[in-house]
């Protein structure tokens, strides 16, 4: 998920880069004999908010359209832990709420190449 982008080259920043937020760890599989807490447990999901080069990311077809709030992820938290630490709270909380719906499942498998 691409939350900004920024074609302006800084000082601190002289190539053309984007802030990501992405998924550290998968949810688990899960199974109709489950309980409610463990379904809930194996459904959770470790989120990263990072800044990446153009050069390394790779356009693909795929698209997922999960709104951030952009005052809470934006490229200043960088600057502040707390604030990064809210950052990859919100995203977290936002993955979680799209892979309860059941929609993009193939967005919340690893990928095994």
């Amino acid at each position: 998920v691409n939350p900004q982008t920024f074609y302006n080259r800084t000082k601190s920043s002289r190539v053309v880069h984007a802030l990501v937020a992405g998924i550290d760890r998968y949810p688990r599989k899960v199974t109709t004999t489950m309980g409610k807490k463990k379904i809930a447990k194996r459904s959770k999901i470790k989120a990263f908010v990072k800044v990446f080069n153009y050069n390394h990311l790779m356009p693909t077809r795929y698209s997922v359209d999960i709104p951030l709030d952009k005052t809470v992820v934006n490229k200043d938290v960088f600057r502040d832990p707390a604030l990064k630490r809210k950052a990859r709270r919100e995203a977290k909380v936002k993955f979680e709420e799209r892979y309860k719906t059941g929609k993009n499942k193939w967005f919340f498998q690893k990928l095994r190449f």
